[in-house]
């Protein structure tokens, strides 16, 4: 049997209807801290990228509902802790604030923001016991 070869993914990218590019643009860039230009804003090499499109009628705008839109992981505990009061002190939207959940592997913390269109981006770290 030969073996499959498989091509790597260097990272990938969250599509964004938005229904006012310019703000969004202002909002992932001051508070989310992405490098934003007219195409991507980026974050951290591309850790954490989303392509913002504007859309065509505010309609066609639709974060998922009762879920997150984008997760990002982030190293540990103390790591998410900085992140957290980064988001904040530049003004991110804060949808949900850090909590921790404790599991038979160790503990998970996680928080989430929310931009401007209701889109909910979450961060999470798992610490082992």
């Amino acid at each position: 049997m030969t073996e499959k070869i498989k091509a790597k993914i260097e990272n990938s990218l969250t599509v964004l209807l938005v229904s006012d590019i310019e703000k969004s643009r202002k909002y992932y860039e001051e508070a989310l801290g992405c490098e934003v230009n007219e195409h991507w804003a980026i974050r951290d090499q591309c850790a954490l990228g989303f392509k913002l499109i504007q859309a065509e009628d505010p309609e066609d705008v639709r974060p998922n509902k009762g879920a997150w839109n984008t997760y990002a992981y982030v190293k540990s505990h103390g790591e998410l802790d900085a992140l957290y009061q980064e988001l904040r002190s530049g003004g991110a939207i804060i949808a949900a604030e850090p909590q921790v959940t404790e599991h038979d592997w160790g503990s998970w913390k996680e928080f989430s923001v929310r931009d401007p269109d209701g889109y909910i981006i979450g961060f999470g770290s798992g610490n082992k016991e």
